[in-house]
């Protein structure tokens, strides 16, 4: 791709009024359709980036097609079913666990009665003071757990699309991405950099935490098997979820199993857990900067901002997808103001050159017209010299012919004397 070192000017638009308003419609209308299936969409990017580097091994003796289709199958029974699988464990759980609270077979009697005689605290009171929040909450998750219910076949729908974006990312992901870089008005060498950028930012955030999640969430899960806690899976799902969050993670999960099983008089697993779960959290300090390493884009508040508001702006993806959308905003301001610093320097360092430039025009143009001056004077003196050497060679010239003449003047009366005589 050739480099485009003299992009377009300002005027390119008005001058191609049709053809930018065309565009503009192109995109928009594009837009549109792709938002109500914006979460399925990069749910096949983020999958299609995890398994671009497997793509890239079958291809040389499978061909483009046939590695892409063995991928979405690997995908698909290996990734997207058994988590949805999970998923529903997960939330079928949780409807058992408000049904068991609510009926009191959950041993909430125990915890009642230990924190209210051992730490004095009144649990009527406490719910009394905060009921509307607590039903607010639990309607919601009723809610939640009712509309994915009703909502299979929008989520089925959503999946198709996934498994189709994904096969064609892994069969065309190389020209889709020179397509990108040809549209995108943006100079090659930038391009570049942002894409390196943002390849970075993908495996810090796709990669690197999920898997760091994942393992921190098997290992508390097995954990909490063998103690008996009940509702495993929502738990190991939660661990998940918060071990993606900085500051919190697997801590999160152990320490109110810890706090119940403390109260419900079990000691040695409370000990247990909060022992085996200090490891796991503890884990944490050095899984990250292994799989994840160090990248100047990320911090905690990009890390956590980024992740709540994807869930909010792209669902379930956006726990992934979040913290690479406002990690990839810090990089290109940055890449944006170090070439508006390096334009207005170069422009500064312009101006002063074409004074300078001026300056020496014009001592130039008075050295020539000195020179010229001098050359002048000479020449004058030289005409004014030979104008007085004519004159007198024309003076002296007069006299001889004035001479002449009174010789041969005087010649005939020379003569006549002669004859007298």
């Amino acid at each position: 791709m050739a480099d485009r070192s003299d992009p377009p000017g300002p005027g390119w638009l008005s001058n191609r009024t049709g053809m930018t308003i065309l565009a503009a419609l192109s995109v928009f209308l594009a837009t549109l359709i792709l938002l109500p299936y914006l979460q399925y969409v990069l749910l096949g990017i983020v999958l299609a980036y995890i398994l671009m580097p497997a793509q890239r091994r079958l291809e040389r003796t499978l061909g483009s097609m046939l590695a892409a289709l063995v991928l979405v199958t690997i995908a698909v029974l290996a990734i997207l079913l058994p988590v949805t699988y999970v998923l529903a464990i997960a939330l079928g759980q949780a409807l058992e666990v408000l049904t068991a609270i609510q009926e009191g077979s959950l041993g909430m009697a125990d915890v009642e009665a230990q924190l209210e005689d051992g730490h004095g605290i009144d649990l009527s009171d406490l719910y009394d003071t905060y009921q509307e929040p607590i039903g607010t909450a639990l309607q919601g998750l009723a809610t939640s757990g009712i509309e994915l219910v009703s909502g299979l076949p929008a989520i089925l729908i959503g999946l198709t699309v996934t498994v189709f974006v994904l096969f064609a990312l892994l069969r065309d992901g190389d020209r889709l991405v020179a397509w990108t870089q040809t549209v995108l008005p943006i100079d090659d060498e930038i391009q570049r950099e942002l894409l390196a950028e943002l390849d970075q930012l993908m495996w810090a955030s796709v990669v690197g935490n999920v898997a760091v999640a994942a393992i921190q969430a098997i290992a508390l899960g097995l954990a909490l098997a063998v103690l008996g806690i009940p509702a495993v899976v929502l738990l190991t799902v939660t661990t998940f979820v918060l071990a993606l969050l900085p500051l919190i993670g697997a801590f999160g999960v152990w320490l109110p199993v810890a706090v119940y099983l403390a109260a419900t008089n079990d000691l040695v697993g409370a000990v247990a857990i909060a022992a085996y779960g200090s490891l796991v959290s503890a884990s944490d300090t050095y899984l990250r900067p292994a799989l994840i390493g160090r990248t100047s884009a990320f911090n905690s508040a990009i890390v956590v901002v980024g992740i709540f508001g994807g869930i909010v702006v792209f669902g379930a993806v956006g726990l992934f997808i979040g913290p690479v959308v406002l990690g990839g905003a810090k990089v290109t301001l940055d890449a944006f103001a170090r070439e508006r610093t390096a334009d207005l320097d170069s422009s500064a360092r312009v101006e002063p050159e074409s004074e300078a430039g001026a300056e020496e025009d014009d001592s130039n143009d008075a050295d020539t017209v000195g020179a010229v001056e001098a050359d002048e004077q000479p020449s004058e003196a030289s005409g004014r010299d030979g104008v007085s050497e004519s004159d007198t060679g024309d003076e002296s010239t007069d006299s001889e012919t004035r001479d002449g003449l009174d010789s041969r003047s005087g010649t005939p009366a020379d003569t006549e004397a002669d004859r007298s005589g």
